[in-house]
């Protein structure tokens, strides 16, 4: 229902860049209030995943039940699609999972980078499972991000000790980068058969039992957080998941292609600004996260470019 509201909100302000760009500095503080939850209140990353992703679910609820073309969809489902987009749904789980608690084993601007890097999984596997064209810029952009993963990842390690950076933490990113471009290929295939409402539905829903049943199995609580800590997880997914999200989504429908490509990059850089700039957080990037995040942002931009100069605008995921 809070979707329906915020895109009746923007068709009516009609300042698609204006919305734009609110969509990129609320997906970017994503990192920013997990890391907040994780340091100020010590809590659990598992909790924090599992828990945004019920807020979100509940929040696209209302708009599934006042929505009798989506009830009918639903209900109309075979039984392979319903499967598969449980698997796509533990997928997410995995994803979420893995990069939540990178954030408390890494640097922001590490995280963000390495699983922001998806699109350099999704081409190579739709050009074969989708058989999707990969033109010569593409398989230069593949290359070109994967040596700036190689540099963040191999630097950072070699002097630990002296920066936020963990190889561990980077590890559960880049699984967390490998989950995201799985679970875009999976949804771009079942996009093309059931509508966004039942696909974000069933998928976030089926998420959202994964990463309880994770919480279970690693001890981690699912009930009892404090009041405040709950305040800031319904903030997360509400600024990340409606105002990010959703914004960006109602966007794509009038900015060119081009200027999507260019501020979907925007992430991984407003989330290491505002991880420098907070006073409870000032985290400070390594030189080998910066050069490295530079040269993977470049290679994403190559990787997703189209033979029209355009952007692959369905390779994007938003961890946010």
């Amino acid at each position: 229902m809070l979707s329906y509201y915020l895109i009746a909100i923007m068709k009516a302000v009609k300042k698609p860049h204006i919305v734009l760009f609110v969509s990129v500095a609320s997906v970017s503080f994503a990192a920013i209030l997990i890391v907040s939850l994780e340091t100020g209140f010590g809590t659990s990353p598992l909790s924090i995943a599992f828990f945004r992703l019920l807020f979100t679910w509940f929040l696209i609820l209302p708009f599934v039940l006042l929505s009798k073309k989506t009830r009918f969809e639903i209900f109309s489902l075979n039984a392979r699609d319903i499967v598969f987009m449980a698997g796509i749904g533990l997928i997410l789980s995995a994803h979420f999972a893995f990069w939540v608690t990178s954030l408390a084993k890494t640097s922001v601007a590490s995280s963000v980078l390495l699983v922001t890097a998806h699109p350099v999984i999704v081409a190579p596997l739709a050009f074969y499972f989708l058989k999707e064209k990969l033109s010569s810029v593409n398989i230069v952009g593949i290359v070109v991000s994967l040596c700036g993963v190689v540099l963040l990842v191999y630097g950072n390690y070699g002097f630990s000790s002296m920066t936020i950076d963990t190889f561990e933490g980077n590890m559960l990113a880049m699984l967390g980068g490998v989950a995201a471009g799985l679970y875009i290929l999976g949804g771009r295939l079942m996009r093309k058969k059931v509508s966004v409402a039942t696909y974000a539905f069933i998928v976030y829903g089926i998420s959202t039992i994964g990463l309880f049943f994770f919480c279970l199995f690693f001890g981690q609580p699912v009930y009892g957080l404090l009041l405040e800590e709950y305040g800031i997880i319904l903030l997360l997914a509400f600024v990340a998941g409606i105002l990010g999200h959703t914004l960006y989504n109602w966007a794509l429908k009038y900015i060119p292609a081009s200027v999507a490509s260019v501020s979907l990059l925007g992430e991984p850089i407003g989330s290491t600004m505002l991880a420098f700039v907070l006073p409870w957080i000032n985290q400070i990037p390594s030189y080998y996260t910066l050069f490295g995040g530079i040269i993977i942002l470049s290679g994403i931009y190559l990787t997703t470019r189209t033979k029209n100069d355009g952007y692959l605008t369905e390779n994007i995921y938003k961890k946010g």
